[in-house]
């Protein structure tokens, strides 16, 4: 698949240095919007603009919306006024406001410029609400219906009004003060007799969002209901916009991102990898990184408290690492499953000893078997009991704790209206470290009777 890839590329570019516009044209309205847009992402980009121009412009406004920030900046940069009116007429509004949120200022009022009048209104209105919101991520675009239309009357809106709008599968049936009163979907309408009453199929039991929603709240809507969209409603239930499933998809991507970038101990950035800069990306990990090491010295210290047991048994020392790594990694395995689960409802903060009781009895099935591999394995090369006794009573008690710990800081924090990610495994991990090694010189310098 990446070769050809490669070599689609390649013609492109082949046909493009040769000018042969009408066979490149022939090749590129075969294939799907964002195919192109990966194709277009890989040509240089003096070439952009000249390939792009040779969509037809439906396909061209699907296209824009798929490609990068930087590759539409580029584009908005060289469309003529014309070119940039035609582009935006055929964009859906809230595609429209995603790339105007991404641009720079003065390209952002070159658009609004060449946008019509009821367009610009709108991309505005929607622009007014909070980044984190529901209104932030609707559309407007959406087909209304009254409740005493019959079937016949719906089909003939649906015809008049459909071809602007991102969804027809689902209309929404409205009063004239914009009211919603109930949904109906094309399903039902397509089965329903011609001189049938809209209100009397029409859906009543709505969900529904108000405008300050939280959008990751929003887009889990979507995952606990399959719906393909969703009426967004003011303080007085009068329908204001929808959002489609493919924007909510958007939203859920962008809190798994943010949430893998806190369980790193990463600062979330908005922007790509490669368009994130490398003082940005340091910036990002550093404060972490600077926490983890200092904290990172208790276990120093506790350790340097302990040269006695070290003196008494040198072998204790080649035990640590793994003593220490067993923990993290047990710790990390239950803060994944619990920031997972919370994250997907499976878990609630109700749950919480429910939870910890589950990994306790995980813990010690767990630790069992870690400990009777880990008593084998000492008497088998160093035949010292005493080492059985201290590494597998520490191990029973490390595996324990971590587990514990990565089941109950995620649900405090989740308790506290904090993200769980930010207690993931590199800050357990430091955790368990300090208790496993602090565990261990305890547990040993009672077997040496130190």
């Amino acid at each position: 698949m990446e070769k050809l890839k490669e070599d689609v590329t390649d013609i492109v570019a082949l046909l493009l240095d040769e000018k042969k516009y009408a066979d490149l044209k022939a090749i590129l309205i075969t294939m799907n919007a964002p195919d192109i847009a990966i194709l277009m992402e890989e040509l240089p980009e003096p070439r952009v603009p000249a390939a792009f121009r040779l969509l037809p412009k439906e396909l061209a406004a699907e296209t824009f919306v798929e490609m990068s920030p930087d590759s539409q900046e580029l584009l908005v940069r060289a469309f003529t006024d014309v070119e940039l009116h035609a582009i935006l007429d055929e964009m859906y509004l809230d595609d429209a406001v995603d790339m105007i949120e991404e641009l720079p200022a003065n390209l952002v009022t070159r658009i609004l410029r060449n946008a019509d009048p009821k367009v610009r209104v709108a991309i505005n209105e929607l622009l007014k609400y909070p980044a984190d919101s529901a209104g932030s991520i609707m559309t407007i675009e959406y087909v209304d219906l009254k409740r005493d239309m019959t079937v016949e009357q719906a089909f003939a809106r649906i015809r008049k009004t459909g071809v602007d709008k991102e969804t027809i599968y689902t209309c929404y049936v409205t009063d004239r003060n914009r009211v919603l009163l109930g949904i109906v979907t094309g399903k039902t309408l397509l089965l329903s007799e011609p001189n049938t009453i809209v209100g009397d199929i029409m859906e009543t039991n709505i969900i529904s969002v108000d405008t300050s929603e939280d959008k990751e709240v929003v887009a889990h809507q979507f995952d606990k209901y399959n719906f393909l969209a969703l009426p967004v409603v003011d303080g007085e239930n009068r329908l204001v916009g929808i959002i489609t499933v493919d924007d909510a998809m958007d939203v859920l991507q962008d809190e798994n991102t943010e949430d893998f970038s806190k369980m790193a101990a990463i600062t979330p950035s908005e922007d790509s990898y490669f368009h994130t800069s490398v003082f940005t990306h340091a910036k990002n990990r550093i404060l972490w990184l600077l926490i983890l090491m200092l904290s990172s010295t208790v276990s120093g210290m506790i350790i340097s408290k302990y040269e006695k047991a070290f003196s008494a048994l040198p072998l204790l020392v080649s035990f640590l690492p793994m003593l220490m790594d067993t923990g993290g990694n047990c710790g990390a395995q239950s803060s994944t499953m619990i920031i997972r689960g919370l994250a997907l409802d499976e878990i609630r903060p109700r749950d919480f000893f429910k939870a910890v009781f589950k990994e306790i009895r995980i813990a010690l099935l767990c630790a069992a078997v870690l400990c009777i591999v880990n008593a084998a394995r000492i008497m088998v090369f160093y035949h010292d009991f005493r080492m059985v006794i201290i590494t597998c009573s520490t191990l029973m008690c490390t595996v324990t704790l971590a587990k514990s710990l990565g089941c109950c800081l995620p649900m405090l924090a989740k308790l506290l209206k904090l993200d769980p990610a930010i207690m993931a495994s590199p800050l357990i991990t430091t955790i368990v470290d300090a208790c496993s090694v602090l565990l261990y010189f305890n547990i040993a310098t009672r077997v040496l009777s130190l």
